[in-house]
């Protein structure tokens, strides 16, 4: 869990329609390139990680095989629900047995089948939860905050505007210093005759222009303004945000106070 902790954030939502996933990327260093934080599984699913990236793709290729095997004796996809029902078996035989360890790695698991769209969380102790939105990795508690606010009005947006609340909950999840730009941040929808597509780099410019360039430096931006509006002239009292409410005095008479 203290894994999942550590990793570089990443949003899942859902409306009506479609399923997203939003991953902020993460570079070991200047000089190399950002790990990549989305895989897809198959054509109608993908997910994306926070975690240790080499048991992600242990699981990843397991999820494959499940998808590639449904098709191959169905001719089918492969339900979410039966997916994510045999990972989480997969990853509790890990939690029960001296000799292995269990995986480290927290998904976000996006899909859509017969019964619509769907977003699933995983644990490394194998728990798996069927959200209607969620956040996992470093300093994600802020998204989940931003997305319980918004949650009543989720289900009834348009995909351009579920983009556009994933990318503010993302954002909460970054340094005062940071804004968000296709450097740092990946996507990817599917949903009802949209397969599962993974926009990063140059393609996530489209749906970064839903949101102003203000919204992108988040709070750094909000603070900056409050910095730069003029202070009151010498002499004058500064503006009571209270206003409305009566000023008290409170006298203090210090020779009867009494120290423990």
């Amino acid at each position: 869990m203290e894994a999942v902790k550590q990793g570089s954030a990443t949003v899942g939502l859902k409306n009506k329609d479609y399923a997203i996933l939003l991953a902020l990327k993460r570079s070991t260093s200047e000089l190399s390139a950002h790990q990549k934080k989305i895989i897809a599984i198959d054509e109608h699913v993908g997910i994306t990680i926070a975690g240790l990236t080499a048991d992600a793709r242990v699981l990843t290729r397991y999820m494959r095989n499940e998808c590639t095997n449904e098709r191959y004796a169905h001719d089918q996809p492969l339900p979410i629900t039966r997916l994510v029902g045999a990972l989480g078996n997969k990853m509790q035989a890990c939690t029960q047995r001296y000799d292995r360890r269990p995986y480290g790695v927290g998904l976000l698991i996006g899909g859509y089948d017969s019964q619509g769209p769907h977003i699933y969380q995983t644990c490394p102790s194998s728990n798996y939860f069927d959200c209607k939105c969620m956040a996992i990795g470093a300093r994600s508690q802020s998204a989940r905050t931003y997305l319980e606010k918004n949650l009543d009005s989720l289900h009834t947006t348009t995909l351009n505007e579920l983009v556009k609340h994933g990318l503010l909950a993302l954002r909460e999840c970054l340094p005062n210093d940071v804004e968000l730009s296709n450097k740092n941040v990946s996507i990817a929808v599917v949903g009802k005759d949209h397969p599962f597509s993974v926009y990063d780099d140059e393609a996530v410019e489209q749906w970064l222009h839903l949101t102003s360039e203000e919204e992108r430096k988040g709070r750094r931006a909000k603070d900056t303004r409050m910095d730069d509006e003029p202070a009151a002239p010498e002499g004058e009292q500064a503006p009571n945000p209270e206003a409305g409410q009566p000023q008290v005095d409170v006298a203090v008479d210090d020779t009867h106070m009494a120290v423990d």
